[in-house]
């Protein structure tokens, strides 16, 4: 596989209108009516990956391996989130962004995400073999 060519300060941001289905309280994640983490999660892997889609050659894939977010500001339903990805560090086949999640001028997160470039199919492979093995 031939890793393909990806340079710090690549960005791509990715917007949310928050609704209902994304609070912690459908979320499972707590019981407030509020923006839960694990959908500032989700909308930050999101940024990260329409950061290097448009490099991205055909049979290559990303895959999350690691995340560290901090939840900052609560963002109640029907107010418009950004997050902003930004490939912080390349490191062999290990990517690292940093995301800034935004409402308006608050700060609602920062996440730190650990992408890994890999073969897309023999990742499919290997996931639907280990399920035989189960």
């Amino acid at each position: 596989m031939e890793l393909p060519e990806f340079a710090p300060g690549m960005n791509a941001r990715v917007e949310l209108t928050v609704t209902d289905a994304d609070t912690a309280q459908a979320l499972g994640s707590g019981d407030v009516p509020v923006l839960g983490t694990p959908r500032v999660l989700a909308l930050a892997e999101a940024a990260t990956v329409a950061c290097t889609a448009r490099q991205m050659p055909g049979g290559v894939t990303t895959v999350g391996t690691r995340a560290e977010v901090e939840h900052r500001a609560p963002t109640p339903v029907g107010r418009h989130v950004t997050a902003l990805a930004t490939l912080a560090k390349v490191d062999g086949r290990k990517l690292l962004f940093e995301v800034v999640v935004r409402d308006g001028e608050t700060l609602v997160a920062e996440v730190r995400v650990e992408r890994v470039i890999l073969d897309r199919q023999r990742f499919i492979q290997k996931a639907l073999g280990s399920l035989g093995e189960a």
